[in-house]
Order: structure tokens, then sequence, then C-alpha cells
């Protein structure tokens, strides 16, 4: 018997073709769907693209009564002022720091309340949590720093309390080693119950047979949190912190600003690069120097994104932004 002789056929490569009048038929069958989009599109192109040309004031000696086209043209001498400066190094680092620890333990404690309100069984109970945490982002930076006054200044709530138990004050505006601390604590507090609903979505989004089935194989309740609610919430975690990082340079100015004020004794671990700005931006008038530095810092912003999102699409290509 001969041996067979297997001849390989040539595969003709596949090939996609597009219906002429996809888009059209698209926008035909939802119309309506991509009508309510239009707001949205037009906030986002008004507020943020549009405002891009304003980037040549950072060019400019800008004087508001010649206007853009008019204003003198200066390079990068606007830079200047603050790379040459002696705090910027300061004020980059405190900047940084500051994010870190905001981005790193908001996120621990987002996501640690979403776990916790996913296990809740009773529904009132749930609901009225739910809205406990989530009611200090509707406060505004001002409210909070009225309430922190109340409580942190020498005879405030807290000294007085600490000095009715036999111990001493503390002057929480004349020492600014503490105030990391307190800035993460009060950031956590107004804003890591609304950034739990978005990890507490993609819990409610996991498929329950795949905790039923843990069940079944005697799993226990943190066994399942650890093993399946985790892990599934993990690009979640990090889609959400490559946006972040996209604004690590910029210092949250309402809050800092709004609990610091001017005081100079805190400058130490609160000044940070919007702060700085602003207080330069009152003192001088120079709003060419300000759209400089705001340039600077979206343009790391920008290349800190991209390289995030590279490393993420390395590691974990599931949860990459693009």
């Amino acid at each position: 018997m001969k041996d067979a002789t297997i001849i390989p056929r040539k595969i003709e490569p596949i090939t996609i073709r597009r219906k002429s009048g996809s888009f059209i038929q698209e926008i035909r069958k939802h119309g309506l769907l991509y009508l309510l989009t239009i707001p949205g599109i037009l906030l986002i192109f008004v507020f943020s693209y549009l405002p891009m040309g304003g980037i040549v004031i950072a060019f400019q000696n800008f004087n508001a009564i010649k206007g853009i086209t008019g204003s003198e043209f200066v390079g990068l001498k606007n830079f200047e002022f603050f790379f040459q400066s002696s705090e910027t190094i300061h004020v980059i680092w405190n900047t940084l720091y500051l994010n870190v620890l905001f981005i790193l333990f908001g996120t621990i404690t987002s996501v640690g309340i979403a776990v916790i309100l996913s296990e809740l069984r009773g529904e009132w109970f749930k609901r009225i949590t739910q809205s406990v945490v989530i009611l200090p982002s509707f406060l505004s930076w001002t409210v909070i720093a009225s309430f922190v006054t109340v409580l942190l200044t020498n005879g405030g709530l807290l000294n007085k309390t600490l000095e009715y138990f036999g111990f001493e004050s503390i002057g929480f505006y004349s020492e600014p080693a503490i105030w990391p601390f307190l800035l993460v604590l009060i950031k956590i507090w107004q804003g890591a119950g609304f950034g739990s609903i978005i990890y507490l979505a993609a819990i409610t989004s996991i498929n329950p047979e795949i905790y039923e089935s843990a069940s079944m194989d005697g799993a226990s309740r943190w066994q399942k949190i650890w093993n399946i609610t985790l892990p599934l919430l993990k690009p979640t975690v990090i889609l959400l912190t490559i946006l972040a990082i996209g604004g690590i340079f910029y210092g949250d100015f309402g809050m800092i600003y709004g609990l610091v004020q001017r005081n100079v004794l805190l400058y130490a671990t609160t000044d940070v690069i919007d702060t700085y700005v602003y207080r330069a931006l009152v003192d001088l008038g120079d709003i060419g120097m300000a759209s400089a530095v705001g340039f600077f810092q979206s343009f790391i912003g920008f290349i800190l994104v991209i390289s995030v999102n590279q490393l993420a699409r390395k590691f974990s290509p599931d949860s990459a932004l693009f």
C-alpha cells in the first residue's frame, strides 16, 4: 500500500467587507440615543477641547487688553519663573507625594467600602449606609474647612477633649509634619464613599453563579472575597488608577487652599504646584506664567498616562485604557 501524500490547500485570507451605509443605518436605528449624547459632547468640546487654544498664552507676555492675537510672544520665558525658583523641587515633591497617598489610600478605602456594602444583607440598612458614606462628597471644601477649623484650632473641640482627659493640646496649625496624614484622612472621608460607587457597580455585575459554585465547594465569605471579588475588580482598579495618574501633577487646590489658606508655617508639607502658582498669580498678576505651569502639568500628566497604560497593556491587557 502506497503512502498517502497530503497536499496542503492554499488558505485564502478572510476579508471582512463592511456594508456601505452602515454608519447611516446605525444613526437611523439608534438616532434618539445618539441625540441624548449631544449635550455631553458639546460640554466636553466647549470646556475641554476649545480652551486648548489658550495654550498659546503660556508663550506670551499676555496682555488682557491686547488679547491673544496682540500679546507679545516671549518663547519659554514664562517657564523660567517656575523652573528657576528655589521652591520648584519642593512643591513638585509635595504634589507627587500627596497625590500618591490620595490615590493609594483612596483606592484601598473605596474598594473596601464597596466590598462591605456588597456583603450587607439588609436592603434598608444597605441603602442608609451607602447614603451616609456618599453624603460628604456633596459638601464643598469651604464647608469642610469650617468644620476642620472648629475641630483643630487651639481652642477647638479636639484640643478641649484632649485637655479634659489630661493630655496636652496639639498645635495643628503650627505642626506641618502632621498635615499629610490629616489631608489624606479628610480626602478619604470626603471622596472614598463616592469613589466606591464604580467598584460596587463592578461587583454587582459579577455572575452570581460564580459565588454559588464557591459556596457549594465550601468557600467561606472571606475566601469568596479574596479569590473572586478582588481579582475580578482588578481591571476596574487599574483603569481608574490610570485615569487618576493623569492628574497626579495637579494638587487638589480647593481642598488644600481651603484647609490651609496662606499659613506659611504649613508650607513645608502642604504647598503644592497649584497653591504656589495661585499665590504667584495673585501677587504678580502674571497670567502667562500661570498658563505655562498649567501646560507643564498637563504635558507631564499626558506622558504618565501613556506610560502607565503601556505597562497595563503589557501585564494586564484587559485593564488598559487604550
